[in-house]
């Protein structure tokens, strides 16, 4: 039976933004970074009331249909509880459209604020398992998702068996060594639109080129950093995806030639760069500057975090 949650109960959550890909990990490899969201979940006699601030807000539905809010009703459908109503509060820092996740973390803030409600109660709070499984639901691969839950470096995978598909990730140690940079456009792009500009079948000697890539890029971020700019390469998605942001890839071009080991974030149009480096060079930053790029220095996220305070199970 489901269990009726009082009105009254407030919970917040937050959640990292996250570069996927990076490189030839496509829709495997993903890295959370410290730029997040937050999200504040009340329950209310009644009604739903949402409010959002900062990036997005005068984009986003205001309804049923928000993605938080579509989210917070998935976890309290999982978690076997019910809200006669509710208000949710967006405070959103995750540029949006521009390939660090800002879908991801809306859904697995969604999913947490609803643990932090339960934790009020003596429901069972959702696994990190299954705050991978939901949310990666709603992206339909794991690769942001998974960063967003976990923080930091992941590798993501996905099983499937009939109709459903299973998600799952572990973390990777992050080399201390590495620096992250992000190159924010001003231009937004849609992950959807740009994926249906990769193939469905690539060749065999493709294919290998980015198997070995993906694996190398494994031990570049944990143990051999100076293998990066090898590590990073892709002939899988950042070519096909050149055409529809076309000042993203001479940037991306322009990195690479520089012997910075750049990729797209995502499917773009941000760039993500690991380096050793404490800084990019600067023909890169005045490139940035020159053609509307916000160049930030970012550190590794951390994993979802929601108030009351717990400890979730694996």
């Amino acid at each position: 039976m489901t269990q009726l949650l009082p009105a009254g109960l407030v919970a917040s959550a937050v959640v990292s933004a996250s570069s996927a890909n990076l490189g030839p990990g496509f829709d495997s490899i993903g890295l959370a970074l410290r730029l997040a969201d937050e999200i504040v979940l009340e329950t209310t006699d009644s009604g739903l009331v949402v409010e959002v601030e900062g990036e997005g807000a005068d984009q986003v539905p205001l309804g049923p249909d928000h993605l938080v809010v579509r989210a917070i009703e998935r976890g309290l459908q999982a978690a076997g509880v019910r809200v006669p109503g509710m208000v949710v509060r967006c405070r959103n820092a995750i540029p949006h459209s521009r390939g660090l996740g800002s879908s991801a973390a809306a859904v697995v803030s969604g999913l947490a604020a609803v643990n932090g409600l339960v934790a009020q109660t003596d429901s069972s709070l959702l696994s990190q398992t299954q705050l991978i499984q939901l949310s990666s639901e709603f992206e339909g691969h794991p690769d942001n998702a998974a960063a967003a839950v976990l923080g930091g470096a992941v590798v993501s995978w996905t099983d499937r068996a009939g109709a459903r598909a299973d998600y799952s990730a572990v973390s990777l140690a992050l080399h201390p060594d590495i620096r992250l940079f992000c190159a924010i456009p001003e231009v937004q792009s849609s992950t959807a639109e740009t994926r249906v500009l990769l193939p469905a079948q690539v060749s065999h000697e493709d294919a290998r080129f980015n198997v070995s890539r993906a694996a190398l890029l494994v031990v570049a971020l944990t143990k051999r950093p100076d293998l990066l700019l090898a590590a990073t390469e892709d002939v899988l998605h950042q070519p096909q995806r050149a055409p529809a942001m076309p000042a993203s890839a001479e940037y991306l071009g322009l990195l690479r030639r520089l012997d910075v080991s750049a990729a797209l974030s995502g499917a773009g149009p941000s760039l993500i760069a690991l380096t050793t480096e404490s800084e990019l060079p600067a023909e890169a930053l005045e490139y940035g500057a020159a053609n509307g790029f916000k160049v930030m220095r970012m550190t590794p996220g951390e994993g979802v975090r929601w108030s009351p305070s717990v400890t979730i199970a694996g």
